[in-house]
C-alpha cells in the first residue's frame, strides 16, 4: 500500500550541524572534513573512515558511539540501526516524527557522505566469486537512499566530485543547504545506487551465464557532452560503462577539435575492423565512412597498408576515419596528411609522427593502448518504440577449419587466405554486404543494399572507378576473391560477382538454392567455401 504524504513544504535552508561520513574511496575526504569541521559541523563516522580522520587529527565520534551498539560481523553491521536512519529519514517538521525522535534520544544528521564499496572495479578485476560478493556494499546504498529521500532536510554526497561544490554551498548560504541543491544531490544518489546495483545485477546474470534475464539493467557514467548527435536538433553524449575494452570510449585524445557523435561512432566501427587483424600478424589499416568500410589492407608496413586501403576507393576515403593495428610511425602519417582525414585511432604513436600529425590542428589523433578483443563477449542494444532488442556482441571468429569447400575446384592457400580477409571485412560492413578482395586488400565493397545482387553490382563499379583513377588496364577483381555476409538466396548474385572476374567466393551458405548456387560456381571453374556462419550488421 502506497505511503500517503503529509503535505509538509520542505524548508529552503537547513544548516549543517551533523554528519555521516563512510567511504570507500578516500580521496579528498580529510580535507573535506576538516573544511566542515571548521564550520562546526560534528563528525560521525565508521571503521577505516573514522579512524583516517583522527590519525589526520579530526575529532570524530564514532558510529557505536551514536548508536551505543558495536560494529560487529567484520563491519558488516554497523549503520543499520535505528539511531542512524531515524536521524536521516525522520521529517523533522512532523509532530509525531519529532516526538520519536526525543523519544528515542536520536538527533538529525544534516549531511550523508558516502561512496560504495568498489564492486564494479573488484568483479572486473577477475576476482573470486566470493571476493566479488564480499564487495557488495549493503550498509552504503541503504544510508544513501535514505537521506536521499528525505532531501527535503538532508543533503547527500556520493563522490569526492561533490566536496568542493559543497563547500562553497555552505560558505554562499550561511552555513546551510538550498533545497534544489539537496534536491539536485538526491537525484546525483539515486543514480549512482541505480548504477551500483546494474552492475551487481549484470554480474551475476553473467556469473549464472543467463543469455535473456527476466531483466536488464544498463547504466553509464556521462564522459562527455556532444555538441549534438547524428544531427543538429537531437542532443547526445558519451557514457562509460560495462566491461572495460580498448576503444574510442577509452582512448586518450593526443588533439584535435572534439569528436562528435559521429565521429565516435564511425571511429568504433574502424577500431572493431582493425582489432580483427593482430598487429603480430602483419600491418593492417581500415579506413571508415559513415560506419562501412571503403578500404581495407594488410602489408609488410602501416605505410604500404594505407596506400593498398586508399587505392581500394579514395573518393570516398575523402573526410573518412582512420585505424591502424599498429604504432603510426612517421612515414606513414607523412602520407596520411596528404588526404583530408577527420580521425586516427591506433594503439600507439611515435614522437615524429605525432609532430607530424600535429600539422594538422584539427584532425583528430586517438591512442588505445592495445587493440580490441574481437572475441570479447557484451551487448548490443538497440532502443526500439516501446522496447529494446538485445543481442550478444558478434565476436565469432572464423578459421580455415571451420571451412567447407562445396565446389569441385578446392581453393588455392593464396585464395584461402584472401577468403577469410575478406570475410573478416565483411562481418563490418552493413547488410547486404559484398567484399571484393585480392593479395590482402579490399578492391571493391558493396554495402546496406536492398538486395544482394545491388551490393554486389555496386562493389564492381567502385573497383572499375578505382582502376580508372590509377589508370589500370583493368579492376583489380580480376582474379579476386568475394565474400558476402550472408547466403546468396538466388545464383544472380554469385554470377554477377564471376562477371567481374572473381575466383574464389566464400559465403555462409544455408539458402534453399544452395545447390544451384553451387552449380553455377561448378560451371564457371570457380571455388566456392562454406562458413556456416553469418554477419547480418544492420
Amino acid at each position: 500500500m502506497a505511503v500517503q504524504s503529509k503535505n509538509i513544504s520542505p524548508p529552503d535552508l537547513v544548516p549543517v550541524k551533523r554528519a555521516l561520513i563512510s567511504v570507500s574511496d578516500k580521496t579528498g575526504i580529510v580535507e573535506f572534513a576538516a573544511a566542515l569541521s571548521k564550520r562546526g559541523v560534528m563528525l560521525i563516522s565508521t571503521g577505516g573512515t573514522a579512524r583516517t580522520l583522527a590519525e589526520n587529527g579530526l575529532d570524530v565520534t564514532d558510529v557505536s558511539q551514536v548508536t551505543n551498539f558495536p560494529e560487529i560481523m567484520d563491519g558488516r553491521v554497523k549503520t543499520l540501526h535505528p539511531s542512524i536512519h531515524g536521524a536521516l529519514l525522520a521529517i523533522r517538521d512532523d509532530e509525531d516524527h519529532a516526538s520519536a525522535m526525543e523519544a528515542h534520544d536520536i538527533t538529525p544528521i544534516d549531511l550523508v557522505i558516502v561512496n560504495l564499496y568498489p564492486f564494479e572495479q573488484v568483479a572486473a578485476s577477475g576476482a573470486s566469486y566470493a571476493q566479488s560478493v564480499e564487495n557488495i556494499d549493503i550498509g552504503g546504498p541503504a544510508m544513501i537512499r535514505a537521506s536521499a529521500k528525505n532531501h527535503a532536510y538532508v543533503a547527500t554526497l556520493t563522490s569526492p566530485e561533490d566536496y568542493s561544490g559543497f563547500i562553497e554551498t555552505l560558505e554562499q548560504n550561511d552555513g546551510s543547504t538550498p533545497f534544489e541543491y539537496r534536491k539536485m544531490l538526491a537525484a546525483k544518489a539515486f543514480t549512482r545506487t541505480a548504477a551500483y546495483d546494474s552492475a551487481i545485477s549484470n554480474w551475476y546474470q553473467q556469473a549464472l551465464d543467463i543469455a535473456t534475464p527476466e531483466r536488464i539493467t544498463v547504466s553509464g557514467e556521462l564522459e562527455e557532452s556532444l555538441r549534438y548527435g547524428e544531427n543538429p536538433h537531437q542532443t547526445a553524449a558519451l557514457y562509460l560503462g560495462g566491461k572495460p575494452r580498448s576503444g574510442v570510449a577509452t582512448a586518450t585524445q593526443l588533439q584535435g577539435k572534439q569528436l562528435s557523435y559521429n565521429n565516435i561512432n564511425d571511429t568504433d566501427a574502424a577500431f572493431e575492423l582493425v582489432s580483427e587483424f593482430p598487429a603480430e600478424d602483419g600491418a593492417a589499416v581500415a579506413i571508415i565512412k559513415h560506419a562501412n568500410p571503403c578500404g581495407v589492407a594488410v602489408g609488410e608496413t602501416l605505410e604500404q597498408a594505407y596506400q593498398t586501403a586508399l587505392s581500394c576507393d579514395p573518393v570516398s576515403a575523402f573526410g573518412g576515419i582512420l585505424a591502424l593495428n599498429g604504432e603510426l610511425d612517421a612515414k606513414t602519417a607523412g602520407q596520411i596528411i596528404q588526404l583530408f582525414t577527420e580521425v586516427i585511432i591506433a594503439p600507439s604513436v611515435s614522437d615524429e609522427a605525432r609532430e607530424i600529425i600535429a600539422t594538422k590542428k584539427n584532425l583528430r589523433l586517438l591512442v588505445t593502448g592495445s587493440l580490441a578483443d574481437p572475441a570479447d563477449p557484451g551487448i548490443s542494444l538497440k532502443s526500439i518504440a516501446g522496447g529494446y532488442l538485445v543481442q550478444s556482441r558478434d565476436n565469432g571468429i572464423l578459421s580455415r577449419e571451420n571451412l567447407s569447400v562445396v565446389t569441385k575446384r578446392q581453393p588455392e592457400d593464396r585464395e584461402l587466405a584472401d577468403l577469410l580477409f575478406a570475410f573478416k571485412v565483411a562481418k563490418h560492413v552493413k547488410s547486404n554486404a559484398i567484399v571484393y578482395a585480392r593479395d590482402g586488400a579490399t578492391v571493391g565493397i558493396g554495402a546496406g543494399q536492398m538486395s544482394r545482387i545491388d551490393s554486389s553490382r555496386i562493389a564492381a563499379r567502385k573497383a572499375e572507378d578505382a582502376a580508372q583513377t590509377a589508370n589500370l588496364a583493368e579492376p583489380l577483381t580480376r582474379g579476386s576473391v568475394v565474400a558476402s555476409d550472408a547466403f546468396f538466396p538466388f545464383a544472380d548474385g554469385l554470377i554477377s560477382a564471376i562477371e567481374a572476374g572473381a575466383t574464389a567466393v566464400i559465403q555462409p551458405g544455408g539458402s534453399m538454392r544452395d545447390d544451384e548456387v553451387i552449380q553455377a560456381a561448378d560451371d564457371a571453374g570457380i571455388t566456392m567455401v562454406f562458413t556456416g556462419m553469418r554477419h547480418f550488421r544492420h
